[in-house]
């Protein structure tokens, strides 16, 4: 089984990743990914490098991710060039991952995909995990981790599809706006309705 674990911003989603890590799930993890397929030396920096010319990359050869990142915004054609060439990169590794797990014969491998529904990838899992959180909750905790004023966590909450959108497209949801005992409780009792638990493994 393959399971999407997905969430919003400062919802608490790699809260609940740790959690399936430390009791010993397989995880396929996006954010990481995208970071792999851009080091130095990578096809996907290469290209990236064709596309942008010598000044997003750094002298130690690694990505000016400060530099591609003041392009992007301000350019939605960049933007899209620069998509076009990471995207791609992106899945491919995530599912070389997800194939090597199912290849050692693990029965059940988590992808922790921020963006699952932004980037329309539920074909990759079977089952879709949402780790949601209330509205004041978000804010509060995006504008004290990130230090950010209001406006500006506004802003990027709204960058992201609503959590009652992903909850309608969710096969369970987490509700993590209270203890972690308490979010730990709803994730072992998902794992076992979906007869998911480690030790069938």
């Amino acid at each position: 089984m393959i399971i999407g674990l997905t969430g919003s911003i400062a919802s608490g989603k790699s809260t609940v990743s740790q959690m399936l890590k430390e009791l010993g799930y397989p995880i396929v993890d996006a954010d990481l990914v995208a970071r792999q397929v851009v080091e130095p030396g990578s096809e996907t920096l290469e290209k990236i490098k064709g596309a942008f010319g010598e000044d997003v990359i750094l002298p130690n050869g690694s990505l000016d991710r400060k530099k591609v990142g003041d392009l992007i915004f301000t350019d939605p054609a960049s933007r899209k060039r620069l998509n076009d060439i990471i995207h791609p990169a992106i899945r491919n590794e995530m599912l070389r991952q997800r194939a090597d797990y199912m290849a050692e014969g693990q029965k059940v491998v988590i992808m922790d995909i921020p963006l699952l529904f932004e980037s329309k990838l539920q074909h990759f899992v079977d089952k879709i995990l949402v780790v949601s959180v209330t509205e004041e909750n978000q804010l509060k905790r995006l504008m004290e981790r990130n230090e950010l004023v209001e406006g500006e966590a506004l802003a990027r909450i709204s960058s992201q599809l609503p959590m009652s959108v992903k909850e309608e497209g969710a096969d369970a949801v987490i509700y993590n706006n209270g203890t972690i005992e308490e979010t730990k409780w709803q994730l072992n009792r998902i794992l076992e309705e979906w007869d998911a638990g480690i030790s069938e493994q």
